[in-house]
């Protein structure tokens, strides 16, 4: 019986050494611009492509660069923490997306300390766009730049979202599109962002397909020198959307800082909105564009455009 064994335990023992397959069951793995995409992904023995480390990586894992390099394009379509610790690059392929996130997440994607360039000519730097389920997105210290839009939230299901300490610049239709598909519940959280020279808006609000709710909160950002609107809410009147405005500067946008229409219903306060075409247009169809008095709306070619502003809750 003991003869009998000892090959099998060794034969065991050998497959398991020698199984690639072992390595889809990390929870962290590695990439570095000195890495091979044979390699198992582990940190004495990286690869060298974020999509090869995914593959590697369990549901709910994290990946990290660790060194300054290009590590491509990724499709993720479960929940993953991608940290680039602020030298990872991600080049976007033509008419592709820099980071494409589809599929019925069921979790978080975390994305942290990433470059993505759309060189021109990718579509868009992070694309989110679910089918179904509830997601959770995390974008933090990254640059998105140079791409169609800069971050797509475009979401089948039920999704909170949350981007901070972020730069968006020389996108072209918006540095952030938030375009939620019918019956769609988001919640949004856009704080310390810049989001910068963008062929049409800095941030881009379309829930005119939508009939979920979609609530987002703004603040403590700066939307500037975009040539259309600096923030735009287009809602539909089968759309609910809340969209909170604090401490938020929005200057130099070649049409509108702040435009705002259908249903939507608009609290700013604390921020300034100058040195635009317009300042602020609220075209909302029973004036829920609501300020404050503690806003500097001034400077701007002209400062209000259609109906007046709601008052109703002003401080005093």
């Amino acid at each position: 019986m003991t003869r009998m064994d000892f090959p099998l335990a060794f034969l065991t023992t050998t497959l398991a050494l020698s199984l690639p397959a072992t390595a889809a069951g990390l929870t962290r793995t590695f990439v570095s611009s000195a890495g091979a995409d044979s390699n198992p992904c582990t940190i004495t023995q990286p690869c060298a492509s974020f999509a090869q480390a995914y593959a590697a990586t369990a549901a709910g894992g994290i990946i990290a660069a660790l060194d300054p390099g290009k590590y491509g394009p990724l499709t993720i379509t479960g929940p993953i923490t991608i940290n680039g610790n602020g030298w990872a690059a991600i080049t976007a392929p033509a008419r592709g997306g820099g980071i494409t996130i589809n599929g019925g997440v069921n979790g978080m994607v975390a994305l942290t300390g990433l470059e993505i360039d759309g060189a021109g000519f990718g579509s868009n730097g992070i694309d989110f766009e679910t089918n179904g389920g509830s997601a959770n997105l995390v974008v933090d210290k990254c640059v998105v730049r140079n791409a169609d839009k800069g971050i797509l939230v475009g979401p089948n299901g039920t999704l909170d979202f949350t981007i901070t300490n972020t730069m968006l610049s020389n996108n072209g239709t918006a540095g952030i599109y938030i375009l939620p598909a019918n019956t769609s519940n988001v919640n949004g959280v856009i704080d310390h962002v810049i989001a910068t020279g963008a062929g049409n808006d800095g941030i881009d609000l379309d829930a005119r397909a939508s009939s979920g709710v979609t609530i987002i909160a703004v603040s403590n950002t700066i939307i500037g020198n975009n040539n259309n609107y600096g923030i735009l809410d287009s809602t539909s009147s089968v759309a609910f959307t809340t969209l909170s405005i604090d401490n938020v500067s929005v200057v130099g946008n070649a049409n509108t800082g702040i435009f705002v229409t259908g249903p939507a219903t608009v609290l700013l306060g604390r921020s300034i909105v100058a040195a635009n075409g317009i300042g602020v247009e609220n075209n909302t169809t029973a004036n829920t564009f609501y300020t404050y008095k503690d806003n500097r709306i001034n400077l701007n070619g002209m400062d209000f455009f259609g109906t007046p502003l709601n008052t109703t809750f002003s401080a005093q």
